[in-house]
C-alpha cells in the first residue's frame, strides 16, 4: 500500500487549533486527513480516534447514526487531553460508499436493518479496510495508542498492522429514539461494545 503524505496546515475549530494533514492512497486512490493536536512523537501511547467518513451524520448532522456524535466528542476529549489524533478514513458507509448508503437507508426506511440492507445490495456488512492506518501513523512515528472505540475491529486491525493498542476508550455518545435499532444492531450483529447506562 502507497499512502503518501502531501501537505499539511492549521485548522482552527472550536475545540481549539488542530493540524490538518493530508495523504493520499495510491492504490484505492482515495483522500484521508488526520486532525492533530500537540506532540505525536513520544514514548507514551497516544489517543486516537479513527473514524470512516459519514457525510449524513458528520455534515448533515443525522441522528440515525451515532458518527457524528462521536467525532465531535473525540475532538473533544482529545482538547481536553491536549494531545492526540483523528484519522479520518474516505470509506462512508462501513465501505459501500455514499450513493450505495442512501440505497442501505431506503431498505431500511423499508424494515430493513443496517446488516440486512447492505446484504440486499451485495455487500458484507461491514467492508472497511485499516490498513492504511499503518503508514499514516508511521508517518507520525506512532506505535503506540489510546483507542477512542467501541469497534473491536479497529483494535484487531491496528494489532495485525504492529500498532500496540495499550487501552480502549469507550465513545457511547449521540443516542437517539432515531438510532435505537441501529446501536442494537451495532451490538448485537457486528460485536461493538457499549458499556450498559
Amino acid at each position: 500500500m502507497a499512502v503518501n503524505f502531501i501537505q499539511n496546515s492549521q485548522l482552527p475549530t472550536r475545540w481549539g487549533m488542530f493540524q490538518l494533514h493530508g495523504f493520499y492512497d495510491d492504490i484505492d486512490e482515495k483522500e484521508h486527513i488526520v486532525l492533530s493536536l500537540g506532540s505525536m512523537s513520544t514514548v507514551d501511547p497516544v489517543l486516537v480516534r479513527i473514524h470512516s467518513e459519514c457525510l449524513t451524520g458528520d455534515s448533515l448532522f443525522s441522528i440515525r447514526c451515532d458518527c457524528g456524535s462521536q467525532l465531535e466528542e473525540a475532538m473533544r476529549i482529545i482538547a481536553q487531553e491536549g494531545r492526540g489524533a483523528v484519522l479520518y478514513l474516505r470509506q462512508e458507509g462501513r465501505g459501500i460508499g455514499l450513493l450505495n448508503k442512501i440505497k442501505a437507508y431506503h431498505l431500511q426506511d423499508e424494515g430493513a436493518d443496517t446488516v440486512e440492507a447492505n446484504e440486499q445490495l451485495g455487500f458484507d456488512p461491514d467492508i472497511r479496510d485499516y490498513s492504511m492506518c499503518g503508514p499514516i501513523l508511521k508517518h507520525f512515528g506512532v506505535t503506540k495508542v489510546r483507542l477512542l472505540t467501541n469497534n473491536p475491529k479497529k483494535v484487531q486491525a491496528l494489532k495485525e498492522i504492529g500498532v500496540t493498542v495499550s487501552e480502549r476508550i469507550s465513545l457511547q455518545v449521540g443516542e437517539n429514539p432515531h438510532n435505537e435499532a441501529y446501536l442494537a444492531v451495532k451490538a448485537g450483529k457486528l460485536g461493538h461494545l457499549f458499556d450498559k447506562k
